[in-house]
């Protein structure tokens, strides 16, 4: 099993390329979870409609939990940082895959 949190963004219509560049499984995020141990990677999916999905994968709830425990300062930080390239964010779930 693999523990996966899906968030849903809609960029700013100016903000695209800047968007999938920093979310994207390259992007600044994923290279920052990569970081911790127990990170499996970082999807993203473009829906067609000016929104995209992420999907953080972790071996287990407690490696992702540890991560931000360990990690908080530096994820507010890219939080700001990149804040202002989304109209819309929000966390649709989390759970376990089988």
């Amino acid at each position: 099993m693999t523990y996966v949190i899906v968030w849903r963004f809609r960029p700013d219509a100016g903000s695209i390329d800047a968007f999938v560049r920093a979310y994207d499984a390259d992007g600044d995020w994923a290279r920052f979870f990569a970081t911790g141990s127990g990170h499996v990677g970082t999807e993203l999916v473009d829906l067609g409609d000016g929104s995209f999905l992420t999907i953080d994968r972790w071996r287990t709830r407690e490696d992702h939990a540890r991560f931000l425990s360990a990690n908080a300062k530096a994820y507010e930080a890219l939080d700001q940082r990149f804040a202002h390239l989304c109209a819309h964010e929000e966390r649709l779930g989390e759970g376990e895959t089988r």
